[in-house]
């Protein structure tokens, strides 16, 4: 593991513990890991912990805990030691375990955009009702997917008049519902902060995908920011980064195909990041049906691209020049065909479109 990569998985266990509640700070652009200096603990040291403190509202050695068991199992970590007022000292360990990897990345590719469902019914009936308005409309849906991926069965009501405009938001119109069955057992209110502009004007503004991601990707209880910044063709938005990604993916097999091979994870990627992002998926699916969350899964999509842009961009899956395909380029390949597959069913979830072109 390179000193990049332990970059990127603190940051990716950063991410983890704001998705899962159990730390409430901004997650930082990026993290910064220095070599121990002479007398210190383990290989690398890392501060994020007291950057984090402040806005957390936590004690430095709190946050380094938090951070810590997310850290440890993360593949090429082999011990996390806590020292000081709170810094995180890595001692690298050699690469895990290369059958539980590749394991992860054949799941994914035999399961498609299934991958992390249950397919199972469970018998659970969830009731959802929410207001008459577009994002409380939006959110009911998509809180309704992840929880049939989850093996439940879902009814939806509105307690108030439907806008038929919803419908081209890919949001169902759903019946008004009743009072004894807005209060029966089981039932739950989507309520968010309501959007400021209605579902017909969002339409013609920003088109059916910015707008469905610009109403989920916050969470419930803060505003959807819905500026034209949702509609900007680069990197910095990370609508265009998470379909780009899986437009990429795509990209390569087709190119791959031209060149007479297809991926097969045959010899182990280092790409912790990735392979972490692609383990984790089933537990955010299951983490953002359970808290009726949508926007867990949205984050999620961003690390998957980041990592997916980080293997690309550094060891590419396709040959170059006068390279011939070897077992190294069908397994990168293979690894980036499952995080396009992974971007494309969390897409699908999120009702938002996945392009093989873009």
């Amino acid at each position: 593991m390179t000193p990049a990569d332990l970059s990127r998985t603190v940051l990716h266990a950063v991410r983890r513990a704001v998705d899962e509640d159990a730390l409430r700070a901004p997650v930082p652009a990026r993290v910064r890991v220095e070599r121990t200096r002479p007398g210190g603990s383990g290989d690398y040291a890392c501060a994020v912990a007291l950057q984090l403190a402040g806005p957390a509202a936590l004690p430095a050695r709190e946050v380094a805990r938090i951070l810590r068991d997310r850290v440890a199992a993360a593949p090429g970590v082999g011990h996390v030691e806590i020292t000081g007022p709170g810094f995180l000292n890595f001692t690298l360990d050699a690469p895990a375990d290369a059958d539980a990897r590749a394991s992860v990345v054949r799941a994914v590719l035999d399961r498609g955009p299934q991958y992390g469902h249950v397919t199972a019914d469970n018998g659970t009936l969830h009731r959802l009702h929410h207001p008459p308005e577009v994002r409380a409309a939006v959110l009911a849906r998509t809180v309704g997917h992840l929880l049939r991926a989850q093996g439940g069965q879902v009814l939806i009501r509105c307690t108030g008049a439907a806008d038929p405009d919803w419908e081209r938001l890919r949001a169902a119109v759903a019946p008004r519902s009743g009072p004894r069955e807005h209060h029966g057992t089981g039932s739950r209110e989507i309520r968010p902060v309501p959007s400021r502009t209605g579902a017909a004007a969002l339409l013609e503004r920003l088109g059916p995908d910015a707008a469905l991601w610009g109403l989920v990707r916050p969470a419930a209880h803060d505003r959807a920011p819905l500026g034209d910044d949702l509609l900007v063709q680069t990197e910095a938005n990370p609508l265009f980064l998470v379909r780009y990604a899986h437009a990429r993916a795509r990209a390569l097999t087709r190119g791959a195909e031209q060149l007479g091979f297809t991926g097969a994870y045959e010899q182990d990627v280092d790409a912790p990041a990735l392979h972490a992002a692609l383990a984790d998926h089933p537990g955010v699916l299951a983490s953002a049906a359970r808290h009726h969350a949508p926007d867990r899964l949205a984050r999620h999509l961003e690390s998957v691209a980041r990592a997916f842009f980080d293997l690309h961009d550094t060891a590419g899956p396709l040959p170059v020049g006068d390279e011939k395909p070897s077992a190294a380029h069908r397994s990168r390949l293979a690894l980036a065909e499952a995080a396009g597959t992974v971007l494309a069913g969390g897409l699908s979830l999120l009702g938002i479109s996945a392009p093989r072109h873009l």
